[in-house]
């Protein structure tokens, strides 16, 4: 089959992501991309307060026996002729085709993370709840749950009242605001396997135990208000020792390795 014979298809805009196919005879979907706002609730202090602007998060996808026919470069000026003069982001397992793909377009590799998988199966339960449990004086526990919308930041979030959602968050509060947070999201195609961002803690509340309070406190609530969550994946900087330590004393298992690339569109 020749690449002529695959049309790109334009997919109608959901929720603020466009998609477009690759469409083979018979209507076969030999490929797939998606360009969705960048999620502005990534691990970090201080909280952001906008998303970065004008950038957008790539994803694509060919299926293997169609590699090689020029139906990534497609897909990728399809999604690129739609968000001219704008940033894409890319994150993609290192060393694989999706890595490979983004240097042969002139991607620009900006960072790397640990991926780390918590499988509810494995949590002891009665131990976590001890961990939320545990009184840190001076602080107090909050949650929300909820649609972000249009929300660029965790403080916006606990403004709104909670209510049926994708996302979940558990912070710390102290008398000067919020000191920490964690998040998740179980939107998506994977819905069983939630998504979390940070824990990320207040440099001057930090080694007072606050982002293993508000991380055990998340992993609770979620499969709480998503019981159809099985599992939790979070991401880590590669040089964030810290982090790594907090991550498997909760459970969390090495899932692999990503890298993020950039591209700046004319």
């Amino acid at each position: 089959m020749s690449e002529g014979r695959i049309d790109i298809v334009a997919e109608p805009d959901h929720l603020g992501v466009a998609r477009w196919h690759a469409v083979a005879s018979l209507g076969r979907v030999a490929g797939v991309a998606g360009l969705r706002p960048v999620e502005p609730f990534e691990c970090g202090w201080p909280p952001p307060t906008a998303a970065p602007s004008g950038a957008l998060e790539l994803s694509l996808h060919v299926e293997p026996p169609w590699r090689r026919r020029g139906i990534g470069s497609r897909l990728l000026a399809a999604a690129g002729a739609h968000a001219a003069g704008r940033r894409l982001v890319a994150e993609v397992g290192a060393g694989s085709a999706g890595e490979s793909f983004c240097v042969r377009h002139g991607f620009r590799r900006t960072g790397s993370w640990d991926h780390d998988l918590l499988t509810y199966c494995d949590v002891h339960h009665a131990w976590l709840g001890e961990l939320v449990d545990v009184e840190h004086p001076g602080y107090r526990l909050r949650h929300w749950a909820g649609d972000p919308g249009d929300a660029t930041s965790v403080e916006q979030l606990l403004r709104r009242p909670s209510r049926p959602g994708d996302a979940v968050v558990s912070a710390a509060e102290a008398d000067d605001g919020l000191v920490a947070y964690a998040l998740a999201r179980s939107d998506g195609p994977r819905r069983w396997r939630a998504r979390q961002y940070g824990p990320a803690v207040r440099g001057d509340h930090r080694e007072r135990r606050l982002g293993l309070w508000v991380n055990a406190a998340l992993i609770k609530r979620i499969r709480e208000i998503h019981p159809h969550v099985e599992e939790v994946e979070t991401r880590t900087a590669h040089d964030d020792p810290a982090q790594l330590a907090l991550r498997r004393h909760l459970g969390f298992r090495p899932l692999g390795r990503s890298v993020r690339y950039e591209l700046t569109l004319p």
